[in-house]
């Protein structure tokens, strides 16, 4: 028996071959979960509440939060969903929304998502709000970002990093597993990390640092009247002083070196893992504990 093909298919063995491929791997994709995608975006304003506090909540995504001159509160989400189906991905973007309410003197925003074993959906978020405004953020699982508020910042996220810059009031950020990083503050500054490093930058006030596992390096310009306490369980401490400060100093190392740069007017202990005395005329405490890890004052 003989086969024969016709010269006027516009389909070669290419083609077909390319289509079979098509197939055979969207049929295996098919059954993996997440394997198809629905992205989608919005832009929403609001009035800026007559407190001046926003509390805002975001699920799962990144979390950008700029303070700027304006009267408003604009919200820009980037929304993406992932299913075993196309169209279960599109029916799962339609359910990602952005939930308002007014309490009190304060607005609160929250991302609200469905949660299935095999499907899920994230949530971008950048917002622009008047910058004296008070902002109490919290994100499960994803980075976050302030910039540009000239008023209380209070940051948690449980899962990514949290970076804040150019804050002039006093600054709450802890994150549970990553690092936290700060510059160009102002005012009081509480920092936590249970898992990451702790980096200060250009910072104007007291500063309460502590993480159980990692670097904490912090940076200042002037010492607040409550002075400095840095505390890390498992990593090194590098703290640089501006070059004028009065301040009393202790410094306690379990497992490791003490390296001090500065003058001491007076030195009331000094031991292989303890230090303790006056910068210049004395004043607000600086205190620096580390268990495992060397301490550097500078």
């Amino acid at each position: 028996m003989t086969s024969q093909r016709s010269h006027d298919s516009d389909v070669d063995d290419g083609d077909l071959l390319r289509g079979g491929v098509t197939g055979f791997l969207r049929s295996l994709l098919a059954g993996i979960p997440w394997s198809e995608t629905a992205e989608g975006e919005q832009e929403l304003h609001f009035r800026s509440p007559p407190g001046g506090v926003l509390r805002l909540h975001n699920a799962n995504g990144r979390t950008r939060v700029i303070g700027e001159d304006r009267s408003d509160i604009e919200v820009h989400v980037a929304k993406k969903a992932r299913a075993e189906s196309r169209h279960a991905a599109d029916r799962l973007l339609g359910q990602i929304s952005l939930r308002s309410d007014e309490i009190g003197d304060a607005l609160e925003l929250e991302i609200e998502m469905p949660r299935k074993w095999n499907r899920r959906g994230c949530a971008n978020l950048e917002v622009r709000l008047p910058r004296e405004t008070d902002l109490e953020l919290t994100a499960v699982n994803g980075r976050v970002e302030v910039s540009g508020v000239r008023g209380r910042v209070k940051a948690r996220s449980s899962n990514g990093s949290a970076c804040i810059s150019d804050i002039v009031g006093n600054i709450e950020v802890a994150t549970s597993n990553a690092r936290v990083c700060c510059s160009s503050t102002r005012g009081r500054l509480v920092a936590r990390s249970s898992n990451g490093k702790i980096e200060v930058d250009d910072h104007r006030g007291s500063i309460d640092a502590s993480t159980s596992n990692g670097l904490i390096r912090a940076a200042l310009q002037k010492v607040g009247k409550q002075g400095v306490a840095l505390a890390t369980s498992n990593g090194r401490i590098v703290l640089e002083l501006p070059e004028d400060v009065d301040a009393d100093l202790d410094i306690r190392v379990d497992n490791g070196t003490i390296r001090n740069d500065r003058p001491l007017q007076r030195t009331d202990r000094k031991t292989n893992g303890r230090l303790s005395g006056q910068l210049g005329s004395g004043g607000p405490l600086i205190k620096l504990r580390t268990s495992n890890g060397s301490i550097s004052l500078r």
